[in-house]
């Protein structure tokens, strides 16, 4: 599956609605040098690509909003130029003409013209749309820009006087997904399940963290992901304790859980997956009793991802299940209400229960509306949901449950006829987990 660029020149059309008059200016993402001259490999500004989908670093999209004026909107593309020397070593490149062609722009340019050019477009412009303070180097060389207009003040020439923060015009388009980047993300998502399931198979006493990573980095490239979508966790037994552990590094013991996060990015769109399983197949007891505190607050949390609630309804509903689940376990006594009032839970579960996915990982869009109201969720909407929950040793836990870390994590859109699970095709609960690892 292919990004279809129609939907791209589409958002451009929506947000030069938005801009209402002036310009707006956004840069894709440089590249990175990971040690002398070998490079990182590259990866596009999210918001850029969100608008044009063009995958080349140093280039600039320009949208010049009809405004007051007569004028037709206008969007540009400045990118680098054919270049047959540098394509043997480097690969493909378009070049304007074709990029103007292929990605639907009314006009592309060399990268190298962007200083010469950019003074005239911005020239009678009332307002400057741009990331300010993303890049100070990018800051410097806009006011350069802006200033040299303002020299021309005594011919008549004007500088645009409003400045605006271009995230914030672009963030709230992409907190709703349309259908192509809800196909996109499932996508993301099938093939980043048959990475786990590959995890799941690779499993046993004895095997690395370090293998298991492989066989799922192996499994999301061979599926098609380009890369993954971030640095995979991949925590045997107390390691699981450590929310962001990377190192990937231990030997796995029998009688451990072992706590996979990890996920592939799929034409820039993000799956974002965790699951958690024993090492030798078969949950223990104690185990099996946390493991299924935290998969009931996962449903209950699922369940609460609907149209008209609000962003923290899912979170409100795990922690109702967890603190709960919590007494039942006799590390936490006392009133459920009062509990969760005093937040007794959080020694034991200290982060939120998700956040929006999409072109990033943490994708865009605030969590509140002006005035401290939490958003409305609303269909499209992407968000991921992964409570947990993680027992290191301590006077209130008992012995049998120490170093027990579990989170069960899937990505969810809002729709209007209830929340619809993109991560399914991973298996989660104890039955399906276990007849995967034992093929019985």
């Amino acid at each position: 599956m292919q990004p279809d660029l129609t939907f791209h020149r589409a958002r451009r059309r929506r947000l030069l609605q938005t801009l209402g008059e002036g310009v707006l200016i956004l840069a894709t993402a440089p590249e990175a040098i990971r040690n002398r001259d070998a490079h990182y490999p590259y990866r596009f500004d999210s918001h850029f690509y969100y608008l044009t989908g063009f995958p080349e670093p140093e280039a600039v999209l320009v949208l010049i909003a009809a405004g007051h004026s007569n004028a037709r909107p206008r969007q540009i593309l400045f990118c680098r130029e054919k270049n047959e020397e540098r394509e043997i070593w480097d690969g493909f490149r378009y070049g304007p003409k074709a990029a103007k062609a292929a990605f639907g722009f009314d006009a592309a340019y060399p990268i190298a013209e962007l200083d010469k050019r950019l003074p005239g477009l911005l020239e009678n412009q009332t307002r400057l749309a741009y990331p300010f303070g993303a890049d100070p180097a990018w800051d410097t060389r806009v006011m350069g820009w802006i200033n040299t207009v303002r020299s021309k003040a005594r011919a008549g020439v004007s500088a645009p006087a409003t400045l605006t923060d271009a995230h914030a015009l672009i963030d709230p388009m992409r907190l709703v997904k349309d259908e192509h980047e809800i196909e996109l993300m499932q996508r993301a998502a099938d093939l980043s399940a048959a990475g786990h399931r590959a995890a799941l198979a690779a499993c046993r006493p004895g095997k690395g963290e370090w293998e298991i990573e492989g066989a799922l980095l192996g499994a999301f490239r061979q599926g098609g992901c380009q890369a993954p979508a971030y640095t995979p966790i991949v925590a045997g037994g107390a390691n699981a304790c450590v929310l962001h552990y990377v190192s990937n590094d231990q030997v796995l013991r029998d009688g451990d859980l072992l706590l996979i996060d990890a996920a592939g990015e799929y034409h820039g769109y993000a799956a974002d997956i965790t699951r958690t399983f024993p090492v030798n197949g078969r949950f223990s007891g104690p185990q099996q009793d946390a493991y299924e505190i935290v998969l009931a607050a996962q449903a209950a949390a699922i369940d609460a991802a609907r149209p008209g609630n609000g962003w923290n309804a899912p979170h409100e509903a795990a922690l109702r299940v967890l603190t709960q689940g919590l007494v039942d376990l006799k590390i936490l006594a006392g009133d459920l209400d009062n509990l969760l009032e005093k937040e007794a839970y959080k020694p034991w579960y200290m982060h939120r229960t998700g956040h929006w996915l999409g072109l990033d990982v943490h994708d865009a869009g605030e969590y509140k509306q002006p005035g401290g109201a939490w958003r409305t969720l609303e269909p499209g909407m992407a968000l991921t949901v992964e409570p947990g929950l993680y027992l290191r040793p301590g006077p209130q836990v008992p012995a049998a449950l120490e170093n027990i870390g579990i989170r069960i994590e899937d990505d969810v859109v809002v729709t209007a006829a209830g929340p619809r699970v993109l991560t399914a095709g991973a298996p989660k609960t104890i039955e399906d987990i276990e007849e995967a690892m034992h093929g019985d």
